[in-house]
């Protein structure tokens, strides 16, 4: 329960219940009245189902939607139209995510369309890092992947299990501090400094203390994602819920990404 798109453990399988065939025998097993077992039957068709080639491809379709909308922002937002971009980029990619999320099947164009407002903000958030500290772009984006990377070497050859507990520890703890930053983010926008994020200036050890955690449980909800995509696989999933895994790691590296960017300019200062 993480990742509130594919963090729990029934997150591919149950809007998809009801399909003919899905969790329950395929039809034609039984043998109907007249049955003549010398009489060749046509093959019953097969749904298709949920692949680990068809979660990386989509992925990487979406992550790609993502970076290239995210260079055009870097490129051509002005500096001096960054945060009305950034707040609207922000508000406009939370709403999308809840309701793409929501639906019981997944829409592609709103995943899609997530990707485009998603690159934009990260564009702009680059950006305004960019301007301030050169060079911590292309730092965070390696960090980014190779975090990424270990995480998921970490999460096949050390044999992670992913428990209830664990899943329900996390969920909590990404929900409180979701919370907590959506509050400060309001103050924020009043002029209300809270001391939890710093851009620009000297940290306080609150600051670098949320940066710490958050990334520390962007990981975290990494290896709920895979362990939720290997149940979906392993269950069958239909394939169109590729997208929704594609759709949650996606937003999972975004906030890994924002967050390094964070503690790099941090550490930077």
């Amino acid at each position: 329960m993480a990742n509130p798109i594919i963090g729990s453990p029934d997150a591919f399988t149950k809007h998809n219940q009801s399909q003919p065939g899905y969790g329950q025998p395929q039809p034609g097993y039984g043998q109907p009245q007249g049955f003549d077992p010398y009489q060749q039957q046509a093959p019953q068709p097969t749904a298709a189902v949920m692949t680990l080639d068809d979660v990386l491809a989509k992925t990487a379709i979406t992550l790609g939607v993502v970076a290239a909308a995210a260079v055009v922002a870097f490129m051509f937002v002005p500096l001096a139209f960054i945060t009305p971009a950034l707040i609207a980029s922000g508000i406009v990619g939370l709403i999308t995510v809840f309701l793409v999320a929501s639906r019981p099947r997944i829409p592609v164009g709103g995943v899609l369309f997530y990707a485009v407002v998603e690159g934009l903000f990260i564009g702009v958030f680059s950006k305004f890092f960019e301007y301030l500290y050169p060079g911590i772009v292309v730092s965070a984006v390696l960090a980014t992947f190779v975090t990424a990377g270990v995480t998921l070497f970490a999460y096949k050859f050390f044999n992670i299990r992913v428990t209830e507990r664990f899943r329900k520890i996390v969920f909590i703890a990404t929900a409180s501090l979701a919370g907590v930053l959506l509050v400060n983010f309001v103050l924020a926008i009043f002029g209300i400094d809270t001391g939890m994020r710093s851009a620009g200036g000297s940290p306080g050890l609150l600051a670098i203390g949320i940066s710490i955690v958050a990334v520390i449980l962007a990981v975290l909800n990494l290896v709920t994602d895979f362990d939720s995509v290997e149940r979906g696989i392993a269950m069958r999933a239909p394939a169109n819920e590729s997208w929704r895994a594609a759709f949650g790691i996606t937003v999972t590296m975004v906030w890994l990404y924002t967050e390094i960017v964070r503690i790099m300019s941090y550490f930077r200062n």
